[in-house]
């Protein structure tokens, strides 16, 4: 029997997008103004957040590809054959192709089909392997492979009227992850405990909110004593000792599209070393929240929040840049670099933009003051300044958790 390579598997009707077909129709518009502007004939996206971003489709990849490919006139998605229909139902703006397993390399079959050989074709060069590249070009061996991962970062770190109010649910959200996590923090239990409580407090009020929305991907971290050294440590079974240092982390996610909050905490006391490190970490914090406004330059907000640290000689304990954008990504994918608070990053805030202030300091073990210190508030840059949208408190006026 001859089984094909590539199906279609309309399932069901198509289910409410979490954007208006407008939006969604904007963006596309965008992307196809960039095309004919340098003669692209095709695109071809594989990643997790361009997929996402033009089609309202998160994959789960479990070692197969996927992309999405736009021309001038046609929209399709590619996916596997696993997924069934619900990669059709989600596409709200066009086709589905699905191509299976039954012969090796149908993904890129199933892309040749849509693609014709010859011309500029944009792929991720952030995203697509080597490997896949070389088979891009055998199969379409008159192309021109063009990188179109940086112009659309680009687009995407303009954040429109519709983003702004879901990553404004999302952060709202998240404050409320942060309050169950609050109140579950005692002595005694262990960090899995506390990131259940976070984690499930968000994801029912996700579903609350948006009933339409595919529940995935939401999670906590929640770190204590030695484990707050890293940024993105994994929860453990520590359990919660008397005058621990404490990291709370949630991340709740809507259709893909990441926000988040992270606070400092201390179980019961903090030792005066300990209150002097947090307490310089919030004053890094505070400058940052008044530094974020239309016309600042990332490299310029690194460079004066450096200068606090090192007024008080701890910078060198500083650990990663100062924020990022948010958007389409998570702690798996998508990253908008262009957008970092960082050193190196000289681009220029502009309204519509949305980026974290996230100052950190860590002290190894062994040092007074030993641990992780770290506050994270989310900022919609506006026409004149910058709204933060971020409502849980942080310091130690609030932060020490009483048993």
């Amino acid at each position: 029997m001859q089984m094909p390579q590539t199906l279609a598997i309309p399932n069901g009707e198509k289910v409410r997008g979490t954007f208006s077909k407008q939006e969604m129709s904007s963006r596309l518009e965008k992307l196809r103004s960039h095309m004919a502007d340098n003669d692209l004939q095709a695109v071809l996206f594989t990643s997790y957040h361009n997929i996402n971003y033009y089609s309202d489709f998160v994959y789960c990849r479990f070692g197969r590809d996927y992309g999405l490919v736009v021309t001038q006139d046609s929209y399709t998605t590619v996916t596997a054959n696993i997924d069934g229909g619900q990669p059709y139902r989600r596409n709200q703006m066009g086709d589905n192709v699905v191509y299976t397993d039954w012969q090796k390399e149908n993904f890129f079959y199933a892309v040749k089909q849509l693609v014709k050989d010859g011309g500029k074709i944009g792929v991720e060069f952030d995203h697509m392997p080597l490997q896949n590249l070389e088979k891009m070009k055998r199969i379409l061996p008159l192309a021109e492979f063009v990188d179109i991962a940086v112009p659309t970062m680009k687009m995407r770190m303009i954040k429109s009227a519709e983003e702004i109010e879901l990553i404004k649910q999302g952060a709202r959200v998240a404050d409320i992850g942060g309050s169950a996590i609050r109140d579950a923090i005692a002595v005694g239990v262990p960090e899995y405990e506390v990131a259940l409580a976070g984690t499930q407090a968000m994801v029912r009020e996700i579903a609350g909110t948006f009933p339409h929305a595919e529940l995935m991907d939401t999670w906590v971290w929640f770190q204590s004593g030695i484990n707050t050294d890293g940024a993105h440590n994994p929860v453990t079974s520590r359990k919660v000792e008397a005058g621990d240092i404490l990291s709370l982390n949630t991340f709740p996610m809507i259709a893909g599209y990441y926000t988040a909050l992270e606070r400092t905490l201390f179980s019961e006391y903090a030792s005066d070393r300990h209150l002097a490190l947090w307490e310089i970490n919030c004053k890094v914090h505070r400058r940052g929240l008044e530094l974020v406004r239309p016309g600042a330059r990332c490299c310029d907000i690194a460079a004066e929040l450096n200068e606090i640290f090192l007024e008080h000689d701890v910078l060198q304990y500083r650990t990663f840049g100062y924020g990022h954008s948010f958007g389409t990504l998570s702690h798996y994918y998508g990253r908008e670099a262009g957008l970092e608070l960082r050193e190196d990053v000289d681009t220029v805030l502009e309204p519509g933009m949305v980026v974290s202030i996230e100052p950190m300091l860590m002290l190894p073990e062994g040092r007074p003051g030993a641990g992780g210190y770290r506050e994270h508030d989310i900022l919609v840059v506006g026409d004149s300044g910058a709204e933060n949208i971020t409502r849980f408190p942080f310091g130690p006026e609030y932060n020490i958790i009483k048993g």
